[in-house]
């Protein structure tokens, strides 16, 4: 017991976040002249860094900070609370504890984010690190997080799950070394393993996980 961790996502890997975040995206940018479209959000929006998003679409934005302090404050403005968890993932959490697996969330989101949706699913206080990808040399789909992650745990990366449910995200868990299980939350399983995922997943509920945590318990696989 406790020779692994397991490293979480957040939005759209612990709760389904999504539909919110476009739908924030979507108001912000219609003054800006972008039409955020789902199929848009999707494919330049999900799993980034708001910076490296708007680096690449409004480069002469005059503030694009604040614009993401404001993108952000909407986000949380328009959370529900409470908010259903990813389905199958509190039993998740009260295994990890019952088998003494450290636990992290590695999310792309802000920390007043992280902390903010961490509080509506009601998982607050079972992490023991939080790490967050703007305040890393690097953000995801960079592995920089997830080492830094793995750091913290003092785990090494063959003792290590990653649940991811972007590329961004899969790319960043699979180059750190991670075990990387893709959440088919928004993205199908032929996209996630396209960006390296070694399995994916429904949901926390789904059969496919046992053989994956047995990676961690020494169980035949």
């Amino acid at each position: 017991m406790g020779q692994g961790a397991l490293l979480f996502d957040l939005d759209g890997t612990m709760l389904h976040s999504d539909p919110i975040h476009l739908a924030v995206f979507a108001d912000m940018m219609a003054p800006l002249g972008l039409d955020v479209s789902e199929d848009f959000y999707m494919t330049h929006v999900h799993g980034r860094l708001n910076v490296d998003f708007f680096a690449e679409f409004l480069p002469d934005h005059p503030d694009p900070q604040r614009l993401s302090d404001d993108k952000e404050a909407a986000f949380r403005a328009r959370l529900p609370r409470p908010y259903p968890a990813m389905a199958g993932v509190v039993a998740l959490m009260a295994r990890a504890r019952a088998q003494g697996w450290k636990r992290a969330v590695v999310t792309n989101a802000m920390r007043p984010n992280a902390e903010c949706m961490l509080d509506a699913i009601g998982l607050r206080d079972q992490f023991d690190t939080i790490i967050i990808g703007e305040e890393c040399s690097r953000g995801k789909p960079d592995p920089e997080p997830y080492r830094a992650a793995m750091a913290a745990l003092d785990v090494a990366p063959e003792h290590a799950i990653a649940f991811e449910d972007s590329p961004s995200g899969v790319r960043a868990a699979a180059a750190s070394g991670a075990y990387t299980v893709g959440i088919r939350s928004s993205l199908d399983d032929a996209t996630l393993r396209a960006a390296g995922a070694h399995v994916t997943l429904s949901d926390f509920t789904d059969p496919a996980l046992a053989p994956v945590l047995a990676r961690l318990t020494g169980a035949p696989q």
